[in-house]
Protein backbone atom coordinates (compact mmCIF):
# COMPACT_ATOMS: atom_id res chain seq x y z
CA UNK A 1 0.00 0.00 0.00
CA UNK A 2 1.63 3.31 -1.09
CA UNK A 3 1.68 5.98 1.37
CA UNK A 4 1.73 8.71 -1.08
CA UNK A 5 -0.09 8.36 -4.57
CA UNK A 6 0.76 10.62 -7.87
CA UNK A 7 -1.93 13.08 -6.90
CA UNK A 8 -0.94 13.05 -2.86
CA UNK A 9 2.86 13.69 -4.61
CA UNK A 10 1.80 16.67 -6.23
CA UNK A 11 -0.12 18.25 -3.21
CA UNK A 12 4.27 18.41 -1.66
CA UNK A 13 6.20 19.00 -4.65
CA UNK A 14 5.09 21.35 -8.28
CA UNK A 15 6.44 18.77 -10.67
CA UNK A 16 3.36 17.63 -13.33
CA UNK A 17 3.02 15.53 -16.18
CA UNK A 18 5.41 15.21 -18.21
CA UNK A 19 7.73 16.02 -15.95
CA UNK A 20 6.27 14.19 -12.23
CA UNK A 21 8.65 11.18 -12.39
CA UNK A 22 7.01 9.33 -9.29
CA UNK A 23 4.48 7.23 -9.15
CA UNK A 24 4.13 6.56 -6.02
CA UNK A 25 5.95 6.87 -2.10
CA UNK A 26 6.07 4.08 -0.58
CA UNK A 27 8.10 4.99 2.41
CA UNK A 28 8.77 8.02 4.25
CA UNK A 29 10.57 9.52 7.17
CA UNK A 30 9.63 13.29 7.06
CA UNK A 31 13.64 15.48 6.25
CA UNK A 32 15.15 12.00 6.28
CA UNK A 33 14.32 9.57 3.90
CA UNK A 34 11.89 8.01 1.07
CA UNK A 35 11.32 5.37 -1.04
CA UNK A 36 9.20 5.98 -4.23
CA UNK A 37 8.61 4.11 -7.33
CA UNK A 38 8.26 4.79 -11.12
CA UNK A 39 6.39 2.16 -13.34
CA UNK A 40 8.16 2.84 -16.87
CA UNK A 41 6.37 2.50 -19.46
CA UNK A 42 6.73 2.37 -23.33
CA UNK A 43 3.83 5.81 -23.55
CA UNK A 44 7.07 7.97 -21.99
CA UNK A 45 7.26 11.02 -24.07
CA UNK A 46 10.94 11.06 -24.23
CA UNK A 47 10.98 7.40 -26.06
CA UNK A 48 10.03 8.68 -29.01
CA UNK A 49 13.74 10.03 -29.49
CA UNK A 50 15.78 8.01 -26.79
CA UNK A 51 16.33 6.07 -29.16
CA UNK A 52 14.14 4.78 -31.73
CA UNK A 53 13.67 1.33 -31.92
CA UNK A 54 15.93 0.88 -28.59
CA UNK A 55 14.09 2.88 -26.22
CA UNK A 56 16.51 3.78 -22.84
CA UNK A 57 14.89 6.23 -20.02
CA UNK A 58 17.69 9.05 -20.06
CA UNK A 59 20.00 9.22 -17.16
CA UNK A 60 19.18 12.30 -16.14
CA UNK A 61 15.49 11.53 -15.77
CA UNK A 62 16.43 9.26 -13.50
CA UNK A 63 18.17 11.52 -11.23
CA UNK A 64 15.36 14.01 -11.51
CA UNK A 65 13.18 11.06 -10.42
CA UNK A 66 15.47 10.87 -7.56
CA UNK A 67 15.42 13.91 -6.50
CA UNK A 68 11.97 14.35 -6.63
CA UNK A 69 11.61 11.24 -4.24
CA UNK A 70 14.28 13.60 -1.84
CA UNK A 71 12.23 16.85 -2.42
CA UNK A 72 9.06 14.79 -1.02
CA UNK A 73 11.00 13.41 1.97
CA UNK A 74 12.34 17.04 2.58
CA UNK A 75 8.93 18.84 1.87
CA UNK A 76 6.72 16.48 3.63
CA UNK A 77 8.55 18.08 7.16
CA UNK A 78 6.49 20.68 9.09
CA UNK A 79 9.75 23.41 8.60
CA UNK A 80 9.75 23.01 4.86
CA UNK A 81 5.60 22.60 3.91
CA UNK A 82 4.32 24.85 1.11
CA UNK A 83 7.97 25.43 0.09
CA UNK A 84 9.91 24.28 -3.27
CA UNK A 85 13.52 21.89 -3.29
CA UNK A 86 16.01 22.52 -6.24
CA UNK A 87 18.68 20.07 -7.14
CA UNK A 88 21.47 21.88 -6.69
CA UNK A 89 24.36 19.52 -7.03
CA UNK A 90 25.22 16.31 -8.57
CA UNK A 91 28.25 14.26 -7.35
CA UNK A 92 29.63 10.81 -8.26
CA UNK A 93 26.74 9.88 -10.65
CA UNK A 94 27.06 6.11 -11.81
CA UNK A 95 24.57 4.57 -14.43
CA UNK A 96 25.19 0.88 -14.08
CA UNK A 97 22.12 -0.94 -16.32
CA UNK A 98 19.60 0.67 -18.76
CA UNK A 99 16.16 1.31 -17.55
CA UNK A 100 13.51 0.01 -20.28
CA UNK A 101 9.97 0.20 -20.65
CA UNK A 102 8.54 -2.21 -18.09
CA UNK A 103 10.99 -1.96 -15.51
CA UNK A 104 9.62 -0.79 -12.01
CA UNK A 105 12.28 2.02 -10.66
CA UNK A 106 12.64 1.59 -6.96
CA UNK A 107 13.91 5.39 -5.90
CA UNK A 108 15.60 5.99 -2.27
CA UNK A 109 17.13 9.23 -1.45
CA UNK A 110 18.63 9.72 2.24
CA UNK A 111 19.68 12.78 3.74
CA UNK A 112 23.53 12.43 4.65
CA UNK A 113 23.97 16.27 5.89
CA UNK A 114 22.40 18.93 5.82
CA UNK A 115 22.54 22.69 7.11
CA UNK A 116 19.31 24.82 7.55
CA UNK A 117 17.89 25.02 3.74
CA UNK A 118 20.64 22.90 2.11
CA UNK A 119 21.76 19.26 2.69
CA UNK A 120 23.07 16.29 0.58
CA UNK A 121 21.19 13.00 -0.30
CA UNK A 122 22.59 9.79 -1.15
CA UNK A 123 20.63 8.69 -4.37
CA UNK A 124 20.01 5.23 -5.44
CA UNK A 125 17.65 3.42 -8.08
CA UNK A 126 17.24 -0.40 -8.47
CA UNK A 127 15.27 -2.55 -10.53
CA UNK A 128 14.27 -6.24 -9.46
CA UNK A 129 16.94 -5.57 -6.51
CA UNK A 130 19.76 -4.07 -8.94
CA UNK A 131 21.18 -0.77 -8.88
CA UNK A 132 20.87 0.67 -12.31
CA UNK A 133 22.00 4.40 -10.89
CA UNK A 134 23.22 6.22 -7.78
CA UNK A 135 24.66 9.84 -6.79
CA UNK A 136 25.01 12.23 -4.57
CA UNK A 137 22.63 14.70 -4.52
CA UNK A 138 22.92 18.21 -3.42
CA UNK A 139 19.31 20.22 -3.07
CA UNK A 140 18.82 23.68 -1.49
CA UNK A 141 15.18 24.66 -0.55
CA UNK A 142 13.93 28.08 -1.70
CA UNK A 143 12.32 29.97 1.94
CA UNK A 144 10.74 32.98 -0.35
CA UNK A 145 7.47 33.90 0.96
CA UNK A 146 7.30 31.65 3.91
CA UNK A 147 8.00 33.81 7.05
CA UNK A 148 9.16 30.27 9.06
CA UNK A 149 12.31 28.73 7.67
CA UNK A 150 16.27 28.12 8.53
CA UNK A 151 18.59 30.78 7.33
CA UNK A 152 21.60 29.99 4.56
CA UNK A 153 24.03 27.79 5.13
CA UNK A 154 26.73 26.21 3.66
CA UNK A 155 26.78 22.14 3.37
Amino acid sequence: MSLYTAKEIMEVIPHRYPFLLVDTIEELEEGKRALGRKCVSMGEPYFQGHFPGNPVMPGVLILEALAQVGAVAMLSAPQWKGCTAYLAGIDKARFRKKVLPGDVLTLETEVIRSKGPMGVSQAVATVDGKVVAQAQLTFTIGTQGKEEGASEGQV
